[in-house]
């Protein structure tokens, strides 16, 4: 699926309405040990538990150690990193569309930039569905499963991204992109463990 990428302006207004989606009414508290713990024990459960901590734990104080905050501000932060590589990569396919690049490589752009926008999709469907959970037991459950079905689909988007350059030369855009999409990964993998973490503490009768 094509997206029109974001403006400046908009990646701007995304991170402030991330920003106050975080935080309660009025000003927050500010962070207490405890609550940077928390993050970091959290990040423990994830595959980049480095990548998590610092990407999270400057919202130690609008999480206050409730997993589902956590989850639901490592999926803001995750559509903000995946916004901005889905407009880096169309930056990117103008470049390669002026003949800088093979054919073979401007493909693998072009499915990239793509794939990205898929991701994009997917990451703002888990955000809005996580701003509007609600009711408890199975119920909450099957919301939840909305949101990692998402996120897994946004996953696998980012991977197929850099397997369209299997068979390029390493170098040049190539190395530019993925080493990009390597870290866009390691932040959606572990917003998505911590969704799995946030399911596995519902209770069901």
């Amino acid at each position: 699926m094509n997206i029109q990428i974001p403006s400046t302006f908009f990646l701007f207004f995304l991170s402030t309405t991330l920003l106050t989606t975080l935080t309660t009414a009025g000003n927050p508290l500010p962070p207490t040990s405890d609550d940077t713990d928390f993050i970091r024990t959290s990040c423990r459960t994830t595959l980049y538990p480095q990548t998590c901590f610092t990407s999270l734990s400057g919202y130690s104080s609008a999480v206050q150690q409730d997993p589902g905050r956590l989850a639901r501000v490592a999926i803001g932060v995750t559509l903000t990193k995946v916004t901005n590589m889905a407009k880096y990569v169309s930056n990117i396919s103008h470049q390669v569309d002026n003949g800088r690049s093979s054919p073979r490589v401007a493909a693998a752009v072009h499915d990239c930039y793509s794939l990205f926008g898929d991701a994009v999709d997917d990451i703002q469907g888990s955000l809005r569905q996580m701003r509007r959970l609600n009711g408890s037991g199975e119920d909450l459950r099957f919301q939840l499963s909305n949101v990692q079905t998402w996120m897994s689909a946004a996953l696998t988007n980012e991977e197929t991204c850099t397997d369209g350059f299997e068979g390029v030369a390493d170098g040049g855009v190539k190395t530019d992109v993925c080493g990009r999409v390597v870290k866009v990964k390691e932040v959606t993998s572990n917003a998505l463990a911590l969704v799995n973490s946030f399911a596995d503490t519902i209770q069901t009768p």
